[in-house]
Parts: structure tokens; C-alpha cells; sequence
């Protein structure tokens, strides 16, 4: 007789039981299944699959009747292997890997026609938030009022501020490099604005333009046409050093550029040069390298506000993210589809020689 109820087992480090799974989302899965989890070693850096033989080994020992494995920090990768012996299995899920699917072989899923999902998006919630608040604290010249605040100098000058004379986002224009789930969130938040939005993003697909009501462009174009630029690309070969000294030379006098995705995708001696020109303002959540070198230039400039790279960072964020995977076990096991699927632009974000999101 056939099982009435599908078997989750949880992959993963305690630090990622502890933080990651909690009761109510546990008790969640107990509705539609039944689940168990596998201990894994501590200690494995955060985005890189157990290289342990004899972990490995007790894994696949343990999943032969598993219909879904979830994986977080410190478990193996997932792989043919694996998968040849859990005969049960029809579902993968990363919790928290970066986008990109480090702990599974996502094409040796395909092939046996295994679903992966991935809800590392969840860190998108707060990521469009601070986007957004890096967005209006540029636009408002606020960095460089905080540090004259600190130094005894609560003065206000109008004449030539450009928190003043054109701190408002209402009506402006907005470039987005990257739209992934980060920019189609942060285009949420934007819609009260009335702001005119357009994109760079070659791997969207070009309906989601007309879906999301953006203008699809050139990254030129971004640079060089908006009011307030927001870098949310991933890193990934192509775009490491994407935007450097020409790039940066597009950006008109008066604009804002926002940074909340990853430092090195900016060439940092080129970024500063251009800061200290003094015609544009900076929100830098991220620099590379990081931590920010404390003689670093980045720090003296006064058009900068900096973060030391906390967009994605909060207290609710790291529940969220098994939450959304518990969402997706809840639609695929009663037979509805899935959200959050790793596809072949996932692997070509990885991969690939262009911007993904």
C-alpha cells in the first residue's frame, strides 16, 4: 500500500536548526507530512556543501524512502549518487544558498525529473527595504548632515544643498541593475512614489516589463537616464567589475547610486574617484573590499552614507527563509506548483558572462 503521507528530511548544521527552523513552521509541516532531521557538521562556511566521506556516508543510508530533502548550512551535496538511492524522492530544497544551489546538482535533479526550489529570496524582504531607504537618504543628502551633526555643525545651508533642491523622490526616475526577486519587491515599495522605473536585466524575461509596468533598457541607459540608480545584481563572474570608470562616468551630476547587492561588482578605486568629483551621492551598503579598510578614502568622502553590509541581515530573516520553504512543500505536496524553482537561468547566473537576478 502505497504511503498516504510524504517524508521531509531536514539537512542541515544545529546553528541552522536552531535559527532557521522554528516550532510553529515545524508543527506546519506535521499537517501534510512527516519529517526528521539529519544532523550535519558544524563549522562548514556558510554557501559551500560538507566535503565529510562519512557524513556522506550516514546520508545515504537514511534515504531510501525520503520524498523531499531540505538542505541548509553544513550538508553534503546532493548529488546522482544520492539521489539514485532515495528511489522515493521528488523534491530538493535549498534553504540558504546564495541563489546559486552549491549543496545540490540541480541537473541531476532535472534528469530524474526531481524538483529543486530555492528560498534564499527570502533576504529579498529587507534588502528592498533598505534599497528603498539607501534611495531616499541619498536623495536627501542626510549622510553628509549626520556627519556635520557629529562634529558640532547643526547648520543648514538651502542655497546649494541637493537634499534640498532635489531631495524628493516623488515623480523621479529610478534605474534598477538587476531585477530579481530583490528589484521586483523594491518596484512594490517604489509604486507609491510615482517614480518612472526602468530596468537592466538581459536574462528578465521580456514580459515581466509589461507585468511590473518598467521600461527594459540598455545599462547605459540606467546609468545614464535616471535620477537614483540601485546596483541589485548577484556576483557572479560577468558581472564582477561590471561597472567601472565608464560606466560610472554616465551617471549625470545630481543623481544618486545605490549599492546593496554585492561590492565587488563596482570597481571600488574607480567609484571613489568619481565620488570625489563631489556631483553625485552614494548609499553603500557593500564595498569591496569588506570589511571597508578603516584609511579607506570611501569613509572621508562626505557624499557617502555607508552600512557595513546589513540590508539582508535582521532577526526575522533567517526564519523567514525556511518559512517560504515550508510554503513550498505545502503547495508541491498537495499537488499545487511551486514558486520558488531553480531553473537554467540559475545556472547561468552562476555561470554565465552576463548580468543575472
Amino acid at each position: 500500500m502505497a504511503r498516504s503521507r510524504p517524508k521531509v528530511l531536514l539537512v542541515c548544521d544545529q546553528q541552522s536548526r536552531d535559527n532557521f527552523m522554528t516550532a510553529p513552521d515545524l508543527e506546519r509541516i506535521e499537517v501534510f507530512a512527516d519529517w526528521d532531521w539529519f544532523p550535519c557538521e558544524d563549522g562548514v562556511p556558510f554557501f559551500s556543501p560538507s566535503e565529510s566521506t562519512e557524513l556522506r556516508a550516514r546520508l545515504l543510508d537514511q534515504v531510501g524512502d525520503i520524498d523531499a530533502i531540505i538542505v541548509c548550512c553544513g550538508a553534503p551535496r546532493i548529488d546522482a549518487e544520492i539521489m539514485e538511492r532515495a528511489t522515493s524522492l521528488k523534491l530538493i530544497g535549498e534553504v540558504a544558498g546564495d541563489r546559486f544551489a552549491e549543496r545540490i546538482d540541480v541537473e541531476a535533479a532535472w534528469e530524474r525529473g526531481i524538483r529543486t526550489v530555492d528560498t534564499t529570496n527570502g533576504t529579498s524582504y529587507p534588502v528592498a527595504e533598505w534599497a528603498l531607504a539607501m534611495i531616499l537618504i541619498s536623495l536627501r543628502n542626510a549622510g553628509a548632515y549626520f556627519r556635520r551633526i557629529i562634529t558640532g555643525d547643526t547648520s543648514f545651508s538651502r542655497n546649494d544643498d541637493p537634499g534640498y533642491l532635489r531631495g524628493e523622490l516623488t515623480g523621479r526616475r529610478v534605474g534598477l541593475i538587476g531585477c530579481g526577486h530583490i528589484g521586483r519587491r523594491l518596484i512594490q515599495f517604489l509604486r507609491p512614489f510615482d517614480v518612472d522605473i526602468q530596468v537592466y536585466d538581459p536574462y528578465l524575461p521580456r514580459e515581466m516589463a509589461d507585468a511590473l509596468g518598467f521600461l527594459q533598457t540598455s545599462l547605459d541607459n540606467v546609468l545614464s537616464q535616471s535620477d537614483a540608480i540601485v546596483c541589485l545584481a548577484p556576483l557572479t563572474p560577468g558581472t564582477k567589475g561590471m561597472i567601472g570608470k565608464r560606466e560610472l562616468d554616465l551617471i549625470p551630476s545630481d543623481a544618486v547610486f545605490v549599492n546593496v547587492s554585492r561590492g565587488p561588482i563596482v570597481d571600488s578605486h574607480a567609484l571613489i574617484e568619481r565620488l570625489k568629483r563631489g556631483d553625485i551621492i552614494a548609499g553603500l551598503d557593500v564595498f569591496d573590499p569588506e570589511p571597508i579598510p578603516p584609511d579607506s578614502e570611501i569613509i572621508q568622502l562626505p557624499n557617502v552614507f555607508l552600512s557595513p553590509h546589513i540590508a539582508g541581515v535582521t532577526a526575522p530573516g533567517y526564519p523567514r527563509l525556511f518559512t517560504l520553504m515550508v510554503d513550498e512543500l505545502d503547495r508541491f505536496f498537495h499537488g499545487h506548483e511551486t514558486r520558488f524553482d531553480l531553473t537554467p537561468r540559475s545556472l547561468a547566473d552562476r555561470r554565465g558572462t552576463e548580468l543575472g537576478s
